[in-house]
């Protein structure tokens, strides 16, 4: 007999990265993670978004032993520089002004975990996204149809943002909106939960 699959856990309150876990048609929940996402001093975008995956993971993991936890976080990195969530307008503004006419990298980290037996795996997933010379009326206008201050580079690509890009590069058409599912996909099996195995869907 088959044992059962797992309990899956996503710590996270991002909308973007439910929906997107849903798609692979494994039952889980939503527990928000207790972090602190302050960027430490002279920390790269990439090692801020590794480590704050992992800490949402375990963070959860703690309170669920033996769930499977993951954890995600995305950043920009704009030459260096950490761009997250903007919060509110004047932020995704100044956000915006920067990145325009610039390559900006999108590092997207993910972290699965199980407290009771210590495992964590870790993947991430980058993105190049080059951005359109942006007018301040352009920016204004986008800015106030699709209100983006939950978004990491205050732009969704799956929406009307993608009108500021001029090209994207990546592996994976999912990264970008938050959560790599080629990549989650992959980690989830080696916990036994295979999005096309029938255990794990029951």
């Amino acid at each position: 007999m088959t044992p059962p699959a797992p309990a899956l856990i996503l710590a996270s309150t991002s909308r973007y990265r439910k929906e997107l876990l849903g798609r692979l048609n494994i039952p889980f929940q939503c527990v928000p993670p207790e972090v602190d996402e302050t960027p430490l001093p002279m920390e790269t975008p990439a090692h801020l978004a590794q480590r704050l995956a992992k800490a949402k993971a375990w963070a959860v993991a703690k309170t669920h032993p033996d769930a499977v936890v993951i954890g995600s976080d995305q950043v920009a990195d704009l030459n260096g520089t950490c761009l997250g969530k903007p919060g509110h307008h004047e932020a995704a503004v100044a956000m915006l002004r920067a990145m325009s006419g610039q390559m900006v990298r999108f590092h997207t980290a993910m972290a699965v975990v199980c407290g009771s037996t210590g495992q964590c795996l870790e993947e991430v997933a980058c993105v190049d996204v080059q951005f359109r010379t942006l007018s301040h009326e352009e920016i204004e206008t986008y800015l106030c149809i699709e209100q983006p201050y939950d978004c990491a580079g205050s732009a969704k690509s799956e929406g009307l943002g993608i009108a500021l890009l001029e090209h994207i590069q990546n592996d994976d058409p999912t990264a970008l909106i938050g959560l790599s599912l080629i990549r989650t996909a992959k980690l989830l099996r080696q916990f036994g939960l295979d999005p096309l195995c029938k255990a794990a869907n029951t």
